[in-house]
Parts: structure tokens; C-alpha cells; sequence
């Protein structure tokens, strides 16, 4: 028996004022109540570090603490990545040490 596997954790980097940090916000909350995976939501304004490095790309959304989009969420490229991201660590979880391709059988097929 494997033990439950935690959500993904998804973090949307923010800030006051802007109108497309309010869309993507809006957008990943639905798709957190669809997919269920953990969010955080990290406003930039004010902390000097946040804003040298996410000031001109906001809004920023990482998964599994890679950065996936800047200026707007892509819903069904959303989709993908936590899939891809709940699939690794299920892998990982088995112990497997083959690419999520080669568990598939797909691997040297093109």
C-alpha cells in the first residue's frame, strides 16, 4: 500500500493594480477547485526581492516550484503540467527510475 501523494503545490506571484494578475488569479482558483492541487498566493508589493525578480513578468505561476507561465494562464497547458507534475511524483512515489515516457512504453518511439 503507497501512502497518499500531496497535492501539487501551484504559486501565482501578484501584484496591486494589475489587471492581468486579477485574471490568472481568477483563472487558478477555478482550476483549483476542479484539479485540487495546493495554492499560494504571493503578492510582490512592497518586498524588494519579489519585485526585482517578478515585477516586469507579473503575473508569475510556478507548479512544483517551476516557473510555468508569466502574463497569462493557458488553461489546458495548466491542465498538462499538473498532470505531468501528479504523474512524476507518482512514479516517484513507486520507486520507479524510468521517464514518465518509458513507463508508458512509448520511450524510442517517435
Amino acid at each position: 500500500m503507497t501512502a497518499p501523494q500531496a497535492a501539487p503545490r501551484v504559486v501565482v506571484y501578484h501584484g496591486a493594480g494589475c489587471h492581468l494578475c486579477e485574471r490568472a488569479l481568477a483563472q487558478v482558483r477555478e482550476l483549483q477547485a476542479e484539479l485540487g492541487f495546493q495554492l499560494e498566493e504571493i503578492a510582490i508589493d512592497g518586498d524588494p526581492e519579489l519585485e526585482r525578480r517578478y515585477r516586469e513578468l507579473i503575473p508569475v505561476v510556478e507548479i512544483a516550484g517551476r516557473q510555468a507561465f508569466t502574463y497569462y494562464v493557458h488553461e489546458e497547458a495548466f491542465r498538462r503540467r499538473l498532470g505531468g507534475v501528479a504523474r512524476d511524483a507518482s512514479l516517484r512515489a513507486r520507486g520507479s527510475t524510468a521517464r514518465p515516457s518509458e513507463a508508458n512504453g512509448r520511450h524510442g518511439q517517435g
